[in-house]
């Protein structure tokens, strides 16, 4: 059985993945440092595992950019801005109760 609303969800789910990337983002830095802070007898394996890092790094960071995306469409954000569909809605009944009333004095 769950609880609370439907939004809270999604919202959850960014949250958690959010944090998730935040915490492999953070691990694979440390072990970026690591292998910068120690003497290889490979160098080559040294920089290839520092480049495959770099690479997860990068899959990492896209990912937070997609999820970031996907919360702010579920959030009604288009183009920086969020689409107060409410509001709008009420603007429109507003609107055409004017153009009833102005409609009838003829």
């Amino acid at each position: 059985m769950t609880t609370g609303n439907a939004a809270e969800g999604p919202t959850l789910l960014v949250d958690q993945a959010m944090g998730l990337l935040g915490e492999i983002a953070a691990e694979i830095h440390a072990a970026m440092n690591r292998l910068k802070q120690n003497q290889f007898d490979d160098l080559k394996d040294a920089t290839r595992s520092c480049r495959d890092l770099r690479q997860a790094l990068l899959m990492v960071f896209e990912e937070r950019a997609k999820v970031a995306k996907l919360d702010k469409q579920a959030t009604g954000v288009v183009y920086d801005y969020a689409l107060d569909l409410d509001a709008a809605r009420n603007e429109i009944c507003l609107r055409l109760a004017r153009l009833r009333d102005a409609g009838d004095g003829g």
